[in-house]
């Protein structure tokens, strides 16, 4: 859909307003709620980056502006009464003002359920304890170590987990699975490799 088609089809209200929800591509985790006008969403699509109004300020914003927490867009949608739009980005930085990655961490209720984008979580925390080192975390500690206590440990994890299938225990099998793709992905944020360049690679495998 061209732009000036969307900008068309969208029902902004009365305040020439519509409520944009930002959700983070890769965990589709919900980020934050903002407004745009016409001109802020035509801004976004033409840069790929989030534009919002500010209604206390009464004035455009760019996401990141002085931050630096850009948000990169990925995809944008209209729902079904075309009175709200999403929007997936990558995230750069922190969503929410308080210095919290989304806006939403007062829970209220949450029912614990495993899913595909746990991978992706933990990477990023990895990812942020390299960045912003923790007193006592055994992360940092790694890192601090370099890459042969790295990949020693990888090492170990990888005999335990061939350990674990030998003693035909499914629950030791599971622990140490998880202790090994840790530790791997310590060495893929070490060594660059992000979750995107795995992604990739077994997409060209499944062909």
């Amino acid at each position: 859909m061209g732009i000036e088609k969307l900008l068309n089809t969208v029902k902004f209200d009365d305040k020439g307003l519509v409520a944009a929800i930002a959700q983070d591509y890769k965990t589709n985790e919900v980020l934050m709620v903002a407004y745009m006008n016409k001109e802020s969403l035509e801004i976004t699509l033409n840069e790929k980056k989030a534009c919002y109004y500010s209604r206390s300020r009464k004035c455009l914003w760019r996401k990141g502006e002085t931050s630096g927490h850009v948000q990169y867009l990925k995809g944008l949608y209209y729902d079904c009464d075309a009175d709200a739009i999403l929007m997936k980005v990558e995230q750069f930085g922190n969503a929410c003002h308080t210095g919290a990655y989304s806006c939403f961490y007062n829970k209220v209720y949450e029912e614990e359920v495993a899913d595909q984008s746990i991978i992706n979580k933990v990477y990023n925390q990895i990812t942020d304890r390299r960045e912003n080192p923790s007193e006592g975390s055994y992360t940092n500690y790694l890192f601090d170590k370099g890459l042969d206590k790295i990949l020693k440990k990888v090492g170990e994890e990888t005999s335990e987990v061939i350990i674990a299938a030998k003693n035909k225990n499914k629950q030791e099998l599971v622990y140490e699975m998880c202790d090994l793709i840790y530790h791997s992905m310590v060495l893929m944020v070490n060594e660059g490799v992000t979750i995107d360049d795995l992604l990739t690679e077994l997409t060209k495998r499944h062909k």
